[in-house]
């Protein structure tokens, strides 16, 4: 996980937003890209938030 980058997280809700307009998800692949897409931090704060607690446990600092 490199630095915030709006451009990026951008990019990647955009990929997860077409990806569910596809017509042939199931419903479980739809269900979890949904949380995927809702769970994409749009915020320096939550990214750093979600950084913190994917580190929190790792003494390598290779996420477990």
């Amino acid at each position: 996980m490199g630095p915030y980058n709006e451009m990026t997280q951008l990019k990647r809700k955009a990929a997860v937003v077409r990806l569910l307009q596809r017509n042939d998800l199931s419903e479980w692949a739809r269900n979890y890209w949904g949380t995927v897409c809702d769970s994409i931090a749009n915020n320096e704060n939550r990214y750093n938030a979600r950084v913190a607690q994917t580190f929190k446990n790792s003494r390598s600092g290779v996420a477990q």
